[in-house]
């Protein structure tokens, strides 16, 4: 059995030191994440997954929503701590915004009243596997990143700036970069307390 899949999982790991030094070019770094999504899968092939791709400046002007958001709410002798963590995903090359299309989920759940409570979880799922999919091709390409999740802080700036749809809700963040520090020994539970197996 081939373990390429395999061992490109074990290569996806957050990376918190970021640099803006791509392996790729911009250019190449958009196809390969649009890429990614396109080919993830969602419930009903509805393809509610939703992405804004942002480099540079850009990138830098969504951290500073977020940083401006938080030191509306973060006692001030903490906000030095809290300011260098932002600025450690500012220190990237580009940031992924995925959102999920509201206006998608309540189509489905007109159409198929039967499942109505359940689309907007299976909406949440096809979202995790796109934030999945595009992590594990970034490690795939030798470019670090994390997971970040400060919505709704910046979600009203962010929409304005670049003309969101109403409909598109706001769910996680991705900053990417180059590789500028190791990673850490990465610990697993016991299988025992994770898999159950009946032959």
């Amino acid at each position: 059995m081939s373990r390429s899949f395999i061992d490109t999982i074990k290569k996806r790991r957050t990376q918190y030191a970021l640099g803006k030094n791509l392996p790729l070019s911009q250019q190449d770094a958009t196809a390969l994440i649009q890429e990614a999504v396109r080919h993830t899968p969602s419930s009903f092939n509805s393809q509610s997954s939703r992405v804004v791709i942002l480099f540079g400046a850009q990138s830098d002007k969504f951290w500073g929503f977020v940083k401006d958001a938080l030191r509306k709410i973060v006692p001030a002798d903490a906000f030095p701590a809290t300011e260098a963590k932002i600025n450690s995903f500012a220190a990237g090359a580009g940031t992924v915004l995925f959102y999920e299309d509201q206006d998608v989920v309540a189509g489905l759940q007109k159409q198929f009243a039967a499942y109505a409570d359940n689309f907007p979880i299976w909406s949440e799922q096809s979202g995790g596997m796109a934030q999945f999919a595009v992590w594990n091709a970034l490690a795939e390409a030798n470019i670090g990143a994390s997971l970040q999740h400060y919505n709704p802080l910046p979600d009203a700036a962010a929409a304005a700036e670049w003309n969101i749809p109403a409909s598109w809700k706001l769910r996680a963040q991705m900053p990417f970069g180059s590789h500028e520090g190791g990673f850490g020994e990465k610990s697993f539970i016991d299988d025992e307390q994770r898999f159950r197996v009946f032959a």
